[in-house]
């Protein structure tokens, strides 16, 4: 391919000479990856897999709520208890087969202190699904 660089005589004209070899080596790379790799994504392992009849699981977690008042007092299920009861009724609520969703009210007022035992005795015990529950923000 001669453009005529060295003929000084030549008139001065736009090249209209396009070199599409870079392009073509490249389509060519890519054609040969894609045929290499083309049984990698169709390739799958046939597997018989037994059968087996079960029953999807019907029971669905039950809903705890632990109040606390701005004075510190704790709630069962809107039921007024000591620290102790709540306690105790912590420990059948992590025997359960299926544990229960802790759902912990506090008022504004409450300690900080109060929230974090209640916490803590949940967790201590195993119960790991708590929530905070708030009432949304009214304009």
């Amino acid at each position: 391919m001669a453009f005529g660089a060295f003929n000084h005589h030549r008139q001065k004209e736009a090249m209209s000479d396009i070199n599409v070899t870079p392009m073509v080596d490249v389509m060519l790379v890519l054609l040969v990856i894609f045929i290499l790799g083309a049984p990698a994504f169709t390739s799958a392992v046939k597997l018989d897999l037994p059968k087996a009849q079960a029953q999807q699981s019907q029971q669905q977690p039950a809903t705890v709520t632990v109040a606390i008042d701005g004075a510190g007092k704790l709630y069962w299920n809107n039921e007024a208890v000591a620290q102790a009861v709540l306690e105790q009724r912590l420990d059948e609520a992590a025997r359960m087969e299926v544990q229960p969703e802790l759902q912990l009210r506090a008022d504004k007022d409450t300690r900080y202190e109060v929230v974090a035992q209640v916490m803590a005795a949940a967790q201590t015990r195993g119960l790991s699904k708590m929530g905070f529950v708030t009432d949304p923000k009214e304009k």
